[in-house]
């Protein structure tokens, strides 16, 4: 394996977690946005529960209300996934209660009604949707809802100010950096990545599948830092999720 010249910084600024500390996570598949298709819609009550029920974990994705609360959704736009239209971001949690997914009988659900759900059956990833350095409402937000939250659980962003806050806040919480490489090849994109890392200290990574094999990844699984993989569709990225990850991020093809 090609070393990287920035190894030493990297171990200095970003560690390699305690392994025993962050085990569970990697332990099984995660179903992505829950195991949606076949009529059940991603990030979902019933995909939630098939993939309980297959005995994998779950990977969702949070934004915060307007009032601060974390909500179970992956788009910053209503449109895609409810008959309505708007911003996340521009709603009350009582009006985002009152939205239905759209073909289910189904509400937008707040990540504490979620959590209760899954009751720590599986292992969960919480994904957390922020465009800005203002991470801090949303974070909270996450940090309340998991007060009590009894299985293995990590919180990840592919923005770096989202693990740097967990790290200063809740440092006992795993927390990851999500990361892909397109559109950001060559030397600024290999800085912008070690730089990511510096800034988020992350307990693993979460990474693009299109990207492995990683000079980037490559090393940092080396030298301790687990890396699971998203989002794993074929069998050929099977194969190089498992030559190359700890663990696979995937949905059904």
């Amino acid at each position: 394996m090609r070393l990287s010249p920035f190894g030493p910084i990297d171990s200095a600024l970003a560690p390699a977690p305690d392994r025993k500390r962050i085990a569970g996570l990697t332990a099984v598949p995660y179903a992505h946005r829950g195991l949606h298709g076949a009529g059940r819609v991603e990030n979902s009550r019933a995909a939630f529960e098939a993939a309980i029920a297959a005995g994998h974990g779950i990977e969702l994705d949070v934004q915060a209300s307007a009032d601060g609360e974390a909500f179970v959704i992956h788009d910053y736009d209503l449109d895609r996934l409810t008959g309505s239209r708007g911003k996340i971001a521009g709603l009350t949690a009582s009006e985002l209660r009152a939205i239905g997914l759209s073909g289910t009988d189904e509400m937008l659900a707040p990540l504490s009604d979620i959590l209760a759900l899954i009751a720590g059956r599986v292992p969960l990833l919480i994904e957390l949707k922020a465009p800005n350095r203002h991470v801090g409402p949303l974070c909270n937000a996450v940090r309340r809802a998991l007060e009590g939250h009894g299985g293995a659980v990590g919180v990840m962003s592919f923005n770096p100010e989202v693990g740097r806050w967990f790290a200063l806040h809740a440092p006992k919480l795993a927390r990851g950096l999500v990361v892909t490489e397109s559109g950001r090849k060559g030397r600024r994109g290999r800085l912008e990545r070690h730089l990511a890392l510096w800034r988020a200290r992350p307990d693993f990574l979460a990474y693009d599948i299109r990207d492995l094999p990683s000079r980037f990844a490559g090393p940092q699984r080396a030298r301790g830092l687990p890396v699971l993989t998203w989002t794993v569709r074929t069998p050929d990225e099977r194969a190089r999720a498992s030559a190359h990850a700890d663990q696979i991020i995937y949905e059904a093809a």
